[in-house]
């Protein structure tokens, strides 16, 4: 008999992206039946998946509604928004910690928490701002203090962010050049994921295997690439001159969309990543564990940016 995987975050990137693996996966498919989680059963995302799985409604602010969607469910697929108010990280904190507790008190066997390395704590305390990284940190350690088996996804930075519909793409120079303008150095690596692509392949694994990797993190990306890296590859992509440009911090920020806290968030996490690496001093190392234990062969930036061109006009 299939057990029910209940899986937040249905319509968006992560969700669907571990939705599409499961169905497509001869194993999992039979393993598991998918029940798709989502805020609006009616959206216009949420309709072409009614035909494929069950679709329940859950909204992390209302409990009741998650008791229902979590009832009967073996394994769950939990993961958070970012509020990027004052109060993002208790919002984004106590959303997780309500997933998870609802998920034990209805007998749910194993979570796959969508977590994010603890900032603040690698820094040392120097980087306090990015409550969406230390948020999921915390659900981790609360989750990993639960009586219930758990193992989690840390995704790099996902590719599609350089999109043009993000605030994060390359913008023409006046000279006719495209410039991906950061304060930080060129070298700076950092781990790219296809997250719509490739978290099904992460989080496939642990779904395959689950005590195997029991208590482990995967820490999801392809593989590391420079700041130069990237911009080299998004020319030859393109056929146009893309450049990296190392701009004041103060120019960064005024760059991002004045959304809450988001461009001090933006820039204390890019000065973090600069100083000490996206997953910390190991990120290398950790990154290399991931992929060789992914599900299935992971999309290079050149291989998305080929199948999903970058739009520079």
């Amino acid at each position: 008999m299939s057990k029910i995987l209940a899986v937040f975050g249905a319509t968006g990137q992560q969700g669907g992206s571990v939705i599409n693996y499961v169905l497509n996966d001869p194993e999992l498919s039979h393993k598991y039946k998918i029940r798709a989680i989502t805020r609006d059963v009616n959206s216009e995302k949420a309709k072409p998946l009614q035909e494929k799985v069950e679709v329940v409604q859950g909204d992390v602010l209302n409990r009741a509604s998650l008791e229902t969607a979590l009832t009967g469910a073996h394994t769950v697929f939990a993961m958070t928004t970012p509020s990027f108010g004052p109060d993002g990280f208790e919002v984004e904190y106590s959303s997780g910690k309500t997933i998870a507790d609802v998920a034990v008190e209805k007998g749910a066997e194993y979570i796959i928490f969508s977590t994010l390395p603890p900032v603040k704590e690698i820094s040392g305390g120097r980087y306090t701002k990015v409550a969406p990284f230390d948020a999921k940190a915390k659900v981790e350690q609360h989750i990993r203090g639960l009586p219930i088996k758990s193992a989690f996804y840390s995704p790099g930075s996902f590719m599609e962010n350089y999109q043009p519909q993000t605030f994060l793409p390359p913008r023409q120079a006046p000279d006719g050049t495209w410039l991906l303008a950061y304060h930080i150095s060129p070298k700076t690596q950092y781990p790219l994921i296809d997250a719509v692509g490739d978290t099904g392949k992460f989080v496939g694994a642990i779904l395959a295997e689950p005590d195997k990797y029991e208590g482990k993190t995967f820490c999801a990306a392809t593989a590391l690439y420079s700041l130069e890296e990237i911009v080299a590859i998004m020319s030859k992509a393109t056929g146009k001159t893309v450049v990296y440009k190392q701009i004041p911090l103060e120019d960064f920020k005024k760059s991002l969309p004045s959304m809450g806290d988001l461009a001090d968030i933006f820039a204390e996490a890019f000065s973090y990543g600069e100083e000490f690496g996206y997953y910390g001093p190991d990120s290398k190392k950790l990154v290399a564990w991931a992929a060789e234990n992914a599900r299935g062969r992971l999309s290079t930036l050149e291989e998305y940016l080929h199948a999903h061109p970058l739009q520079l006009t």
